[in-house]
């Protein structure tokens, strides 16, 4: 475990990392599927603040695991036990994401006990990879121990929110300073060296994860076309939203994939700390789309207590958090650019129209098809402007990069 080559050519994702990924799926499901449930409810509240704590566990946790293994992925015996019990932990948090919707939305106490139990069994295990890696790197020893003191540190106030039962704003008050020093500790640890990552691995791991969170789209559009079709069968209103649900799946993907990531985080490492952080809301905004999606097949069913434009809406704010949060990334990683940042405007004019059309009485599947529409001329816009401007942008950070090396 002396730390892999950040310059390793064709690195790639190890069949390993595709089958933890997997366990991913799971947990995104659940998360989804119950936001959708309690937005379709009218427990908005309960519902946002238990789907960003079950998305901030998942998604940390699965950052953490992507970047270690970037770095010191042996793919021996040990560490994939170890990644077995990280999996396990996986498992164990899915399984403890219905009882904490439940619990938040009675109000009573919050019942994080499982979720919380299984996020510390896959913490703890990476504590033990961090500590194999002090042993075996020892160019890098000071790095891993912080790590592991770190993360360990942490855990102890985690396992205290496991045992303490208590209300909403008791644990609020709680959580919050673990997310900070959660999120603190890779920046803390890597402070005098970093660690031997491998950029255009960590940006192929990024985009599996993203795909994965799309794969709720594609099921939330089955759904919505499901009920539309065992309630009033193959009609227009059907053909729309089978269309309209795939055509959005597809269209995230495509805007996210068109920032040639691997290569700028590789041009600009030290970029790698808002990278890694700035995908957090992408990917829950990703898996709140499907979410969305499902909301809408709860109202076409008649098993929804909400309005069409609350129904409409519960597509477009995720899909407008994901263009914003995908256009800063554009912004910081490549170029700052007026123009892109205008067509992201009007995206989100185009968003908040559909719900106004909702609200005005349209019909919910063609306000799905003016949010797709509005992502469709922000691709084909994107398009046009981004690659003379992405290649200009890399071609100057290649060159900086060629004079800024030591001679």
């Amino acid at each position: 475990m002396g730390g892999r080559n950040p310059h390793q050519q064709h690195r790639a994702a190890t069949p390993l990392e595709l089958f933890f990924d997997l366990t991913f799926v799971i947990a995104f499901g659940v998360a989804g599927s119950q936001f959708a449930h309690e937005v379709a409810e009218a427990h908005f509240g309960a519902g946002l603040l238990a789907f960003s704590f079950a998305m901030f566990a998942v998604i940390w946790a699965w950052i953490n695991f992507t970047w270690f293994a970037s770095a010191y992925d042996t793919d021996d015996w040990v560490f994939r036990l170890v990644t077995l019990v990280q999996i396990v932990g996986v498992l164990i948090l899915a399984m403890g994401i219905e009882p904490l919707f439940n619990s938040l939305v009675e109000g009573d106490h919050v019942d994080n006990a499982v979720i919380v139990g299984g996020y510390v069994i896959m913490r703890l295990a990476l504590v033990c990879q961090w500590l194999r890696a002090a042993r075996q790197d020892p160019e890098r020893r000071q790095t891993c121990r912080r790590y592991a003191a770190y993360l360990g540190v942490v855990q102890l106030g985690w396992i205290a929110v496991l045992i303490i039962q208590a209300d909403v704003p008791t644990t609020i008050l709680m959580t919050v300073p673990l997310f900070v020093l959660e999120m603190a500790t890779p920046y803390a640890a890597e402070r005098s060296m970093r660690t031997p990552w491998h950029a255009h691995h960590i940006a192929e791991r990024y985009g599996l994860l993203a795909i994965i969170a799309l794969g709720e789209c594609l099921i939330g559009a089955i759904e919505t076309l499901r009920a539309i079709v065992a309630n009033h069968g193959w009609t227009l209103d059907a053909a729309l939203v089978g269309f309209g649900g795939t055509a959005l799946a597809f269209g995230m993907w495509w805007i996210y994939f068109i920032l040639p990531t691997g290569l700028a985080l590789h041009l600009q490492r030290h970029r790698a700390f808002f990278f890694g952080y700035g995908h957090m809301p992408i990917f829950a905004a990703i898996a709140a789309t499907g979410a969305g999606l499902h909301v809408v097949a709860y109202y076409i069913d008649h098993e929804a207590h909400i309005s069409a434009a609350v129904a409409v809406a519960s597509i477009a704010l995720p899909v407008a958090i994901f263009k914003v949060s995908l256009t800063a990334m554009f912004s910081i990683m490549i170029t700052v650019d007026r123009t892109i940042i205008a067509v992201a405007a009007g995206v989100l004019a185009a968003l908040a129209g559909s719900v106004g059309l909702a609200a005005a009485g349209v019909s919910v599947p063609v306000c799905l098809l003016v949010i797709v529409l509005a992502l469709g001329v922000s691709i084909a816009l994107d398009e046009r402007l981004d690659r003379t401007k992405m290649s200009a942008a890399l071609e100057r950070m290649k060159q900086e990069a060629k004079t800024s090396r030591p001679t």
